[in-house]
């Protein structure tokens, strides 16, 4: 089995800049918001760090720039415990996201990609053999897709990827074939399936199916998750906690899933877990900060449920 790295993170690495609002400003509108905060994240750089936290033997294949928020991130992910002999350094400034969130903990995100839009499918090809070392290989759409196509075509047979397709975009037949699973938040479901979507997670999960992922998870916040191979859904609840930041959470959560899976565990029991982890991060502010080490989980919640 390829287990030098039981997760490999093919993705973004972000410098996150984070202002508190009252309120998020109407268009043409200005507010006053807190004191600028910056912190490490990315959808890559979150799930990596996330499951080295956990305790995931974890890589993380990026690029970031030569500047000092590319340092910021080098120094999160190796803080973490993650193996950061796949990032790759410069070409353009280091990818920022400017995040607004108010005082419930919702947050809008805009995001600079910077060096992320330079990671290509050649810099795939060059990092084979860390491709190769991986058990389970995840990845999002902060990056290009032309550059996530070629990850599913480097996987060595065995090898799981998973994919949340956030920023949400249409998706080629082979990347969605590899999916194993698709996990998606519910406007990105929506997104995804169009006006056809459905009402309910169990007719956005058939709809999803349909377009060929192997299997499909749903998150779907405080109410937890339902995951999905086509042959049973299952609806997963989530502890109860009170939130403070949702920033991040959904990584976190894709983190520990795709972890759990590389372990060994089915698609519903991986997401129990997950959800755990999903419910402690949004605890905490921020993304990175937030995510729990596997001591710090709260109990599993009651009452999974399969039709």
């Amino acid at each position: 089995m390829n287990d030098d790295y039981e997760l490999l993170v093919v993705g973004s690495a972000n410098a996150d800049l984070v202002v508190g609002v009252e309120r998020r400003p109407a268009p043409g509108e200005t507010v006053l918001g807190s004191d600028l905060a910056v912190h490490p994240g990315g959808k890559g750089g979150n799930q990596a760090v996330a499951a080295a936290r956990l305790g995931a033997r974890t890589a993380l294949l990026a690029r970031v720039g030569d500047d000092a928020h590319g340092v910021l991130l080098l120094d999160a992910q190796r803080a973490a415990g993650v193996d950061t002999v796949g990032v790759l350094v410069g070409g353009a400034p280091t990818g920022v996201a400017l995040i607004t969130v108010d005082p419930s903990g919702d947050n809008s995100i805009v995001v600079s990609p910077g060096a992320n839009a330079r990671l290509t499918p050649e810099d795939i090809r060059a990092a084979g053999s860390l491709v190769a070392a991986a058990r389970v290989v995840s990845s999002q759409l902060e990056i290009p897709l032309d550059t996530v196509a070629e990850v599913t075509r480097t996987l060595r047979p065995g090898t799981r990827f998973v994919l949340n397709p956030s920023p949400p975009a249409p998706l080629p037949a082979e990347v969605l074939a590899a999916c194993d699973p698709l996990v998606v938040n519910e406007h990105e479901a929506r997104v995804i399936l169009g006006e056809d979507a459905g009402e309910s997670p169990e007719e956005w999960a058939r709809g999803l199916l349909a377009l060929g992922p192997r299997s499909v998870v749903i998150t779907l916040g405080a109410e937890g998750a339902l995951t999905s191979d086509g042959s049973e859904v299952v609806r997963v609840p989530s502890p109860k906690v009170d939130a403070v930041d949702t920033t991040g959470a959904g990584d976190a959560f894709t983190a520990a899933l795709g972890w759990r899976l590389g372990l060994g565990e089915d698609l519903p029991t991986a997401a129990a877990y997950a959800v755990r982890v999903g419910a402690a991060a949004v605890t905490r502010k921020g993304a990175q900060d937030s995510y729990p080490t596997a001591s710090e989980l709260p109990g599993p919640a009651e009452g999974v449920t399969s039709r």
